[in-house]
């Protein structure tokens, strides 16, 4: 599909001939992207094997979350942590973005950083964090939640956790938000909009989507561990598969009756 047939003509007067950034200028600006994307998600990984090691050196002095500054810390962590996990299946949505900008930009048409439109994805799993952030609160408070391991006390709240992101994964939300997901040239040619606001409102709205496809598959942190990686990196792997990958509408199809089983049986066991 060549999208540029979709846009408008190109303006009269010179392409811009800014000098690129010193990382585009050295690999281009589709592998410029590309490194930038897998440096931030590698730092957030980091981040997260380190603050893991320092509840594991905690140990028994891991106290429940309370008072502003230990909630704004919880936040900052939801927030890396939904950049470690979320940004690799964006990347094709936003090296997308980059190209059609590029193009405009080639001919003299309206265009903005690429920064712009990925911030829109932060801001929105931002939302999602202050979620997450509140929720943890509200568990640890009510003794729902282990403040060491960062996970669900109860059987039967994990069971109904189970159900309820099974069950989603079988909804026409799920399959449609899923489909934006999986079809960035659509996105591209349906929803563009020019200017800075333009890009950033376009990086919220496909963030939304993206949120659509597995917030409640987030949710399962509170059952595995918020901070066991491993567990973190299995969630983060499936998005990964059902976003990307040929198979990843039936994998979604067949996880959602497999959580859903699973959930049952924790709820019949407890």
């Amino acid at each position: 599909m060549d999208i540029s047939r979709r846009s408008p003509g190109p303006p009269d007067g010179p392409p811009d001939r800014g000098a690129p950034p010193l990382l585009e200028l050295m690999l281009g600006p589709r592998l410029a992207i590309a490194a930038a994307l897998a440096g931030i998600t590698v730092l957030c990984w980091l981040y997260l094997f380190a603050e893991a090691a320092d509840m594991r050196a905690m140990g028994d002095m891991a106290m429940p979350t309370k008072g502003a500054v230990d909630l704004v810390l919880l936040l900052v962590m939801w927030w890396i942590m939904m950049i470690g996990m979320m940004l690799p299946s964006a990347a094709p949505m936003i090296l997308t973005f980059a190209t059609v900008n590029a193009r405009r930009r080639a001919r003299a048409q309206p265009w903005v950083p690429t920064t712009l439109f990925a911030s829109g994805y932060v801001l929105a799993w931002g939302g999602f964090s202050i979620a997450a952030t509140l929720a943890q609160w509200g568990l640890e408070s009510a003794a729902l939640l282990s403040p060491m391991a960062m996970s669900v006390t109860s059987a039967r709240l994990g069971g109904v956790l189970f159900v309820a992101a099974g069950l989603y994964q079988l909804t026409p939300l799920k399959r449609a938000c899923l489909s934006a997901c999986r079809s960035p040239f659509d996105f591209v040619v349906n929803r563009w909009r020019d200017g800075a606001i333009g890009a950033l409102r376009m990086g919220v709205e496909h963030g939304l989507s993206c949120l659509g496809c597995c917030w409640i598959l987030m949710a399962l942190l509170f059952v595995g561990g918020v901070m066991n990686l491993l567990w973190v990196a299995v969630l983060a792997a499936v998005v990964l598969i059902e976003k990307l990958f040929p198979l990843g509408v039936w994998m979604a199809r067949v996880g959602g009756v497999l959580l859903a089983a699973y959930g049952i049986g924790l709820l019949a066991m407890s």
